[in-house]
Formats: C-alpha cells, sequence, structure tokens
C-alpha cells in the first residue's frame, strides 16, 4: 500500500513539474522574430526604451514600427504595454505604420500585436531570437 501511495506521488510531481508556467523575466530586450511567411517575416529590437519592428527578407529591409518600449518593474510571465509611434522615422517609409500607438501582449514567451496592411489585419508573434 505504501508503494502505491509512493508511486501516485511521484507520478503526480512529475505532471506538475511538466505543466509548469513559462519562467517569468523583466528583461524583453534583444531580438525577437517572427515564423517566416514565404520569404519573409518580422524581427524587432528592443533596447534602452525603445522598439523598432523591421519587415525582413532575403535582399531587403523595411521598417514596419519605430517607438517607445515600457519595461516590466519587476519580472512577469504576462505583460502589455503601449508604444507611441516614432513617425520622425516611420512617416517616411513606406511600410510603416501610420498608427500614433500600437498595442503590445508579452505572454509565455511570446510577444504580439496586431500588423495590417491592404486591409487584412493579423496578430504577428515574435519569440526571442538571442
Amino acid at each position: 500500500m505504501k508503494n502505491i501511495i509512493l508511486a501516485i506521488t511521484l507520478a503526480i510531481t512529475m505532471l506538475t513539474a511538466c505543466g509548469s508556467k513559462a519562467e517569468a523575466t523583466a528583461d524583453l530586450t534583444g531580438t525577437w522574430t517572427s515564423e517566416k511567411s514565404g520569404d519573409s517575416y518580422q524581427e524587432a529590437v528592443i533596447m534602452d526604451g525603445y522598439i523598432e519592428i523591421n519587415w525582413m527578407s532575403k535582399d531587403s529591409k523595411s521598417l514596419y514600427w519605430a517607438g517607445t518600449y515600457i519595461a516590466p518593474e519587476s519580472a512577469v510571465t504576462e505583460y502589455s504595454w503601449t508604444s507611441e509611434n516614432d513617425k520622425d522615422k516611420t512617416s517616411s517609409a513606406l511600410l510603416a505604420s501610420g498608427d500614433d500607438t500600437k498595442d503590445f501582449t508579452y505572454k509565455d514567451g511570446v510577444i504580439s500585436y496586431e500588423v495590417s496592411a491592404m486591409g487584412t489585419t493579423k496578430t504577428m508573434k515574435l519569440t526571442k531570437s538571442e
């Protein structure tokens, strides 16, 4: 009987460990990338209170977003912030968003936000590449 209880306890402990959440972080700085769609993808660089996102392809790099980044004050597994557009950079970029602000969400190791182009809106998901 004791062996059965011990086996059940160990099994529950192992299952609980397997279902644990992503590690909390307070540092979202670095390079983040989306999955490729054809030959293109998005790459974001977060540093020094700033986020810049580019459309990337084999032979080109085009600005999509440049704006503020507000870091979390403590380690988190979920976090959201609103970035203010740096129109000095984006106003002359053909593929850049014209939105005044953009909402970003970090959850379980993924940064997500909405991207709109030519009447289509998609949720872009980035994972840390460094």
